[in-house]
């Protein structure tokens, strides 16, 4: 796979027009020489991993990760596994919509692959009230303007507004204490995350994608507004990637593999 355009660091603490527009045109290149959605979303973690630095270059984030919704039928079975133990027992629906981790990268070696998470490699979203037991999901999920119960049922998906290309951000600039990011001490305080931005939205196959930065450097409220022109700059990256290419390997692949 071909390493992506370099276009300079980025500042997460003062994010310019210039550097949005630099970003986003370096993303774009970069997804062309992906195969998968997978690889894609590796490489946007990636690219926004390694980019985002302070002014010593040392790297801002402790981790960067990529979310889509599938539907639990169309989830490897392994995943589908993961799905089931949080539902206390209940059968998953086929249709049922699960976040499901794509990309993943970080300090830590297991934030490395998405296959080494331990805890969110996908989250069951089988119905409202279970989405807002977990409170960064659902801030995340309100304020890239989703409808939640449309997400929750079979149908695609509403946003706000009469624009479905235009998307809000998720945007925490005191990580540290807040209600909305969870494992306080074993993560906020051990990694010292300042800030929290995720930005997304409705590909046109009418499921969720989220990236989801966190970061070690105050990012203020106007640098984080601009991650909105890069959720359109990856929503257009993704643009070639049908259901059919998602995963590395296919299930046929899977079905015929010997361990």
């Amino acid at each position: 796979m071909a390493h992506e355009p370099d276009f300079g660091p980025l500042d997460v603490t003062d994010f310019t027009v210039g550097a949005m527009l630099r970003v986003g045109i370096a993303i774009r290149r970069a997804v062309r020489t992906a195969d998968t959605l997978e690889d894609a979303a590796d490489i946007i973690t990636r690219y926004l991993y390694d980019h985002c630095v302070t002014g010593t270059g040392q790297r801002s984030c402790a981790l960067v990760r990529f979310y889509k919704t599938h539907r639990y039928g169309e989830l490897e079975p392994e995943l589908q596994q993961f799905a089931e133990t949080q539902l206390d027992g209940a059968p998953a629906a086929p249709d049922m919509r699960c976040l499901t981790l794509l990309g993943t990268a970080g300090d830590e070696p297991d934030w490395n692959s998405r296959h080494a998470s331990k805890a969110h490699r996908t989250i069951a979203l089988p119905s409202a009230d279970s989405v807002r037991a977990a409170p960064m999901m659902i801030r995340l999920i309100e304020e890239l303007g989703v409808d939640i119960e449309s997400l929750m049922s079979s149908a695609e998906p509403r946003v706000r507004g009469s624009d479905p290309r235009t998307y809000d951000v998720f945007h925490v600039e005191r990580a540290l204490g807040n209600p909305h990011i969870p494992a306080q001490r074993e993560f906020v305080e051990r990694y010292a995350i300042e800030s929290v931005v995720g930005f997304g939205g409705l590909l046109r196959s009418g499921e969720l994608f989220a990236v989801i930065l966190f970061s070690r450097e105050t990012i203020p409220g106007r640098s984080a507004t601009r991650f909105r022109t890069i959720a359109l700059d990856v929503r257009s990256s993704l643009f070639p990637f049908d259901e059919s290419r998602t995963w590395r390997q296919s299930r046929r692949e899977q079905a015929g593999r010997v361990d």
